[in-house]
């Protein structure tokens, strides 16, 4: 079942995102949570730690899976998605260290970091609750437009427009790189709850396209309306082709 909620603006969705994840966190204190960067999660993120900073939520007893990162990247390399987390968020709350996961960019052994990236999600008992922005051609995580939907945590080959999209963040196109760690979609529908947000024109047709359209591989984000428990938390742009 997908649940849209839309409002009137970034700053608007992103407070209502974050009051999904601090009231889900304050009935569950232990809840393994699922992460997700890029632009769209700043805001909530800021909410986030100013909930913290206000005492309206702790994060001392979460444990955290990002959903990706790029391989060859160091973990203290500025583009990293374990610099971005550190940077954005688990600097500014209380989670422990340790109980932070980011797939190892650095690690050449793909089968090895895949393999025990998806156990350690088994073994913290599956993640309750998994936070996806949507890319502009439908992928979530690093799930790229396929002809099948990958059902663990693998390395993906990153499409021209994914290279594109993220290029702005780098010295120059050639500086990103071509390849990424991300959980499968299987992986990512294995949460008991999903939260996804999306903001901006741009993602109009995307957000029509994943959420009103077939669902087919092409469409990776397409394969939610299969899910159980989603939750779609839109700014108006956004939500301006939704029927």
């Amino acid at each position: 079942m997908v649940e849209i909620i839309v409002a009137p603006s970034y700053d608007a969705m992103s407070r209502v995102a974050a009051d999904i994840m601090t009231t889900f966190i304050n009935e569950k204190p232990h809840a393994v949570i699922g992460l997700a960067t890029g632009t769209t999660p700043l805001g909530m993120y800021q909410q986030l730690i100013s909930d913290y900073t206000n005492k309206l939520v702790t994060f001392k007893d979460v444990r955290s899976y990002n959903l990706d990162e790029y391989c060859g990247l160091a973990p203290d390399h500025k583009q990293s998605y374990r610099y971005f987390m550190q940077d954005k968020l688990f600097n500014h709350i209380d989670i422990n260290p340790h109980n932070t996961f980011v797939p190892d960019g650095k690690n050449t052994d793909v089968d090895a970091v895949c393999d025990a990236y998806e156990q350690d999600i088994i073994d913290a008992g599956g993640i309750d609750l998994q936070l996806l922005g949507l890319g502009h051609n439908g992928h979530i995580g690093f799930n790229e437009p396929d002809d099948v939907f990958s059902p663990y945590t693998h390395v993906v080959t990153l499409s021209d427009s994914t290279i594109d999209a993220n290029s702005r963040l780098f010295s120059s196109r050639d500086e990103v790189p071509k390849c990424a760690y991300t959980m499968g979609i299987g992986t990512i529908m294995r949460a008991r709850e999903i939260l996804v947000i999306a903001s901006g024109k741009g993602k109009a047709s995307i957000v029509r396209d994943a959420f009103f359209g077939p669902i087919t591989p092409r469409v990776p984000a397409s394969v939610l309306q299969l899910h159980q428990n989603v939750t779609v938390v839109l700014d108006e742009e956004a939500a301006s082709l939704c029927e």
